[in-house]
């Protein structure tokens, strides 16, 4: 079984190869928001869309323009990176997975991509790493890296450079050691809670550092922008962004190994988090209800990282020699597990379930994470829809893939 897998670290340039990466970076920006400019004036004036050879064609151009003489001091290839990454935003909105792609702005994801490992020279034991037009640049090796190296992205966080370097390597297909199915159900309340009645309790990363997030923020807006008091208040504000998204990382991670290392089948619900955490403001013809209240439960929904849990957990379970299957969320708390019974007033309140046909009492959320398991060993057994019953085709995931690969 191949692995992909990056390993990121911490860069230490010199001052002056931190301002070529701030170069470089906003030479990949300039461009992509030129390519994006450029389909949108194509796509009024009702041409088909421009490829991306097409795009190349004109990276070209534009390198020896007198416009954009200074495109030149760029490497090529991350310039085309950034002209595949424009392609295939347009590729995820086409197929619904995405917004349509928007301009980028300076000092959000400042970053810049070096595809080609032949351009590329990692010496581990003197702990640097060689990218062209940089040089060799040192870095803070907590970890060896495994496989064959594919390409560096750069990027920046907080105020510093990282770089993330990704292999290939080839590994034995995995066999799980744990024997136990889980099912789990994500919420706000908990954060996760298993079949078996443990839960998770939710970090709340952002929520407990937004009161001094908005002070930072309110003395920001009181000086003269980019002036460099302005500076310096954005850099804080950007230091405690930066220790937020750590925190919340960190604790994923954990929490997703150890729920990947203790089960052999994970059972989660197929949620549309974008959806779920879409404003509802509504527009002049049509104001939104209760709009407070949705924005609280929106940024409750984002701190916890609902998205990224599932991300996380479908390649660890993958690389234990495990499986995780998405199923149907519907009335999966409404539901109850004793004798099937669905209806809304199962769930008297957030935590309290209990059947109004049988009698049935237990956590809502423990209610629900026992019907996710279930689905998903209907759907395991015999590929039905865990919804209605019926016979259907199931499209193996990318974990079952590379499972029975």
């Amino acid at each position: 079984m191949q692995r992909l897998q990056a390993y990121k670290y911490e860069l230490m340039p010199d001052g002056e190869q931190e301002r070529d990466m701030r170069r470089f970076a906003g030479s990949c920006r300039f461009v992509y928001n030129k390519a994006l400019a450029m389909q949108k004036e194509n796509h009024e004036a009702g041409n088909k869309f421009i490829g991306f050879a097409g795009l190349c064609k004109a990276l070209t151009g534009w390198r020896h323009g007198v416009e954009t003489p200074w495109l030149k001091d760029a490497p090529c290839h991350p310039l085309q990176q950034a002209l595949k990454d424009l392609e295939k935003a347009y590729k995820n909105f086409f197929e619904k997975r995405a917004d349509f792609p928007s301009f980028k702005r300076k000092g959000s994801g400042d970053s810049f991509r070096y595809p080609d490992p032949k351009q590329i020279k990692l010496d581990q034991p003197n702990n640097r790493l060689f990218l062209p037009k940089l040089g060799w640049l040192r870095y803070r090796n907590s970890r060896d890296i495994l496989g064959e190296l594919r390409n560096v992205t750069v990027s920046q966080s907080g105020g510093k450079w990282f770089a993330s370097i990704q292999t290939q390597r080839e590994v034995e297909q995995p066999l799980p050691t744990a024997t136990t199915a889980i099912g789990i159900d994500v919420g706000v309340a908990r954060f996760a809670t298993m079949s078996d009645a443990s839960f998770i309790t939710p970090l709340n990363s952002f929520k407990k550092h937004q009161q001094r997030l908005a002070h930072y923020q309110r003395r920001m807006s009181h000086k003269v922008k980019f002036s460099n008091n302005w500076k310096k208040a954005k850099a804080r504000i950007q230091k405690i962004h930066a220790g937020i998204a750590n925190a919340r990382k960190d604790f994923l991670h954990k929490s997703t190994t150890t729920i990947s290392q203790n089960h052999a089948l994970v059972c989660i619900e197929d949620l549309q988090v974008r959806n779920m955490s879409r404003s509802s403001k509504g527009n002049s013809e049509q104001h939104g209800k209760m709009v407070r209240q949705k924005s609280g439960l929106n940024r409750a929904i984002l701190d916890q990282g609902w998205g990224e849990f599932r991300r996380q957990l479908g390649y660890k379970v993958a690389w234990n020699g495990g499986m995780m299957l998405a199923v149907p969320p519907h009335h999966t708390s409404q539901t109850c597990p004793a004798c099937g019974n669905v209806s809304k007033d199962n769930r008297q309140t957030q935590a309290k379930f209990l059947c109004v046909d049988c009698g049935y009492e237990n956590h809502a959320d423990v209610v629900g994470a026992i019907n996710v398991l279930e689905r998903g060993y209907r759907l395991l057994a015999c590929g039905e829809s865990a919804q209605s019953g019926r016979s259907m085709k199931q499209e193996p995931t990318e974990a079952t893939a590379q499972i029975t690969a």
